[in-house]
Parts: C-alpha cells; sequence; structure tokens
C-alpha cells in the first residue's frame, strides 16, 4: 500500500500501518528506541505507571484513571486492543484523542522514522508518547500490549510497574508455562522502583526477577489485601485501611483490579496526595466497555472480552453467582492463537447452546469455523445451536434462539465484542 500523505486520514494511516511492516507483531526495543530518540526521546508524564499482566490490564488502568482524575490529575492512558474507533486506545483527561491529533502524531514519526519499519502497535505507542507530552498530562499510564520485557511500552522507564496476573496465553510469543510468561512480564519492572504484583499466587520466576532487579515489591496477600464486608470491601496495607465501595463493573476480580490500582497509587503517595475520597470516587466511577457489560434485557445481552483460560475461568465464577431462571447461550469466537478448549472447559456447566462464529473476516488472526472446530474436536462435548460465517450472524441466531427469561453471552475475542457492540450500535 501507498506511504501515506500528510494529507491522508486517520483511516488511511491505520490501514497502511497494518501491512508496512513485515511482520504484525515484532517484539523488540531496538528499532522504536531509534525513532523515539529521533523525535527528542520525548516523556509521556512527569510520572508513568505501566500496567503489565495476563489479564485485568485494561480494568486497572480504567480504575487508575478514575482515581487520579478524581484526585485532580490530568491523566493520560494508552490501552489496547479497541473496540469501536482506534481512537479509544489514547485518552487525555478523560476524553478520546481526536483524528486530528493523532494523524499530526503520525506524520512525525513519519518524518523521523526514515528507513526503520515500525509496527501498528508501535506507531500508536509512540503517538500516544508525543500526544501525552504535548498536552503536559500529570500521569501517564500506559498499558502493556504483549508480554512487557520486549514491547514497545518498555521502552519508558515507568516511576511504578504493575503486573496483574500471570496465566496462559500468547505461548508462541511469551513461553508454554506460568514460569516463562512471567518472566517476560517481569521485565517491566525497574531497580528501587515499586513493582506492584496483583496475583496473589505469583509464579516464582516473577518475583526472582523482581529480587534480582532490586525492585520494591509490593505483592498482593501479603503487603496488600483486599475483603469483601457488609457494605462493600476494605483495602489494607501495613497500617493503612481504607473501607470502599463496590466497583461499578460486575466480574468478580475487579476488587482485585482496584486493590491492586490503589496499591499503585499507595506507592506514589510521596509524589501524589494520598486522597481516600478521590479513590473511593474512583472505584464507582471506573467503565470499560466489553468487560461484563450489560447491552439489553429480556433476554439479556452480556459480552465479555474473555479470551484466555483464566479469563473464562473468571467469567464462568460470574455467571454461578448470577443465576438467571432461564439459559445461557454463547456466541464464541476465536483468534489463532488461542487455547480455545481451555477457554470453553470452564463454561461448559453453564452454557446450554453455543453458537460458533468465524473471526478470520475480522482479523487476519481470527479462526475460520473449519479451525475452530478442528480445536474442538474430540476435547469438549457440547451443544452446537448454530455455525456462522460471521459475529453479526451468530448474534442474530442466538438471539432468535433465545426466551425473555435466557441470557445470550458473548466473549472470546474483542473481535467478538466489537461485532456485538458495533450491531448494538447500528440497531
Amino acid at each position: 500500500m501507498t506511504e501515506p500523505s500528510a494529507s491522508r486520514s486517520l483511516e488511511d494511516w491505520l490501514a497502511w500501518q497494518a501491512t508496512a511492516h513485515p511482520r504484525g507483531i515484532d517484539m523488540g526495543l531496538e528499532r522504536i528506541r531509534k525513532v523515539w530518540q529521533r523525535l527528542g526521546s520525548p516523556l509521556p508524564a512527569p510520572m508513568v505507571i505501566s500496567v503489565g499482566g495476563t489479564n485485568g490490564k485494561g480494568s486497572t488502568v480504567a480504575f487508575l484513571e478514575a482515581m487520579l482524575r478524581a484526585g485532580g490529575l490530568r491523566v493520560g492512558t494508552f490501552t489496547s486492543p479497541h473496540l469501536l474507533r482506534y481512537n479509544e486506545r489514547v485518552r487525555i483527561d478523560g476524553l478520546d484523542a481526536d483524528d486530528a491529533s493523532l494523524v499530526q502524531a503520525f506524520e512525525r514519526i513519519e518524518e523521523a522514522r526514515g528507513d526503520i519499519s515500525l509496527t501498528y502497535f508501535e506507531f500508536g505507542a509512540l503517538a500516544a508518547i508525543l500526544l501525552f507530552a504535548r498536552r503536559e498530562v500529570d500521569v501517564a499510564v500506559l498499558e502493556v500490549g504483549l508480554g512487557g520485557r520486549l514491547d514497545a511500552v518498555n521502552l519508558i522507564d515507568a516511576d511504578v510497574a504493575i503486573v496483574t496476573t500471570v496465566d496462559l496465553d500468547h505461548q508462541d510469543w511469551l513461553g508454554n508455562d506460568r514460569e516463562s510468561i512471567a518472566r517476560e512480564k517481569a521485565g517491566i519492572f525497574r531497580p528501587r522502583r515499586p513493582a506492584i504484583i496483583g496475583d496473589n499466587d505469583p509464579p516464582p520466576t516473577l518475583l526472582d526477577v523482581a529480587k534480582e532487579l532490586g525492585s520494591l515489591v509490593q505483592r498482593a496477600g501479603r503487603d496488600f489485601s483486599a475483603e469483601t464486608t457488609s457494605t462493600g470491601w476494605r483495602w489494607s496495607s501495613g497500617s493503612e485501611t481504607l473501607e470502599l465501595p463496590l466497583p461499578a463493573m460486575e466480574a468478580p476480580c475487579q476488587i482485585r483490579n482496584a486493590a491492586t490500582a490503589i496499591s499503585a497509587l499507595h506507592a506514589l503517595r510521596d509524589r501524589i496526595a494520598w486522597q481516600p475520597s478521590a479513590i473511593a470516587a474512583g472505584i464507582v466511577n471506573a467503565r470499560v466497555g466489553g468487560r461484563l457489560q450489560r447491552l439489553a434485557d429480556a433476554p439479556m445481552l452480556v459480552v465479555d472480552v474473555a479470551h484466555n483460560p483464566q479469563a473464562a475461568r473468571e467469567l464462568a465464577a460470574w455467571i454461578e453467582a448470577n443465576p438467571i431462571p432461564g439459559r445461557n447461550i454463547a456466541v464464541f469466537g476465536a483468534l489463532d492463537d488461542k487455547d480455545v478448549a481451555g477457554m470453553l472447559e470452564p463454561l461448559l456447566a453453564h452454557v446450554h447452546e453455543w453458537h460458533l462464529c468465524a473471526l478470520c473476516g475480522a482479523s487476519p488472526r481470527g479462526l475460520s469455523l473449519d479451525e475452530l472446530e478442528k480445536r474442538l474436536h474430540g476435547r469438549t462435548q457440547f451443544t452446537v445451536g448454530g455455525r456462522h460465517e460471521d459475529v453479526e450472524s451468530a448474534l442474530g441466531a442466538a438471539s432468535q434462539a433465545a426466551r425473555r427469561e435466557d441470557r445470550v453471552l458473548a466473549f472470546g475475542s474483542f473481535f467478538v465484542v466489537a461485532g456485538v457492540l458495533a450491531k448494538q450500535t447500528a440497531a
């Protein structure tokens, strides 16, 4: 595709970036660091929080953004992937970046990169850094895209680094066991800087790397804790205790994510005012799309981006804790690098009918129906209500099959959730 000119739209730039680099994922910091240096080595903010982990990253970023903004700070957040619009990835002071600002950032990156090739994600990370620096945000919260050690976000030395959880995902890139994956995710930790671990049972490798680096570890279940109460929940760390309201986001894991976010702010309390009222407000106000998001009632329609076995177990726990009179009907699709059978296994006892959908039209990594069924053949037993060539068709069939007392659950990939959201928005 022809390189975009300065007059091209955001859509033109994104379409070009998707094919500009020979590999969709090309982990490593050498190329992006050279371009960043050519841009003048801008820092996104005086204070940076990096958020890595297998699951819970987006929600933890949302909690941090809401808490910090409630405390009167200007916050920039960089997250991925997006659901409906690319602009969702870069937020400044609570608003998505506009097209013109993103295009201007891409133009600067293009001028600086010369003959250095960048991936789609690397362009986005650099654009976020440039925009945060230009808008002079007080705090930048950067979500790691894949792994940690070699991810583009790791270009920036974070003042606090968070690893939310560690479980199996992206094994083709990160390794086939929790220990290998933990080593990659621990790469965002820095010497003599706080390392917040939200996993109550982290792999020893995660702790070993933090110790080798000399990071200041704050670990869930040891250095901070969260427990439910009759009126909400309680966060504790040493002599500090906060009585807090329940999050608006419903999943059981959201208290853990909120507790992890609070612990990061607690670690920065000598540089950011420690404001319990702002923390409580942030917990109530934090929102992020596609996380147990209810879109309709009678029949209920819920979307969730659960896209690996750990996230599927969380979804199953939520279903069990929120019974309905009728049936659970699933709309499910997945990407090529996912453990499909592992995602379905926790939900087999809860879902009465499955509508499988192909994602090959939505993403180059999306599984076709044939490939999806190959992953499931002989490994799981479940009732298939239909096989569909896209998310929209699967949603239509599942909705038609559902009675008023039933619940339709769409999950398995961000692309499944995006497809459902797009359909609901257009309706």
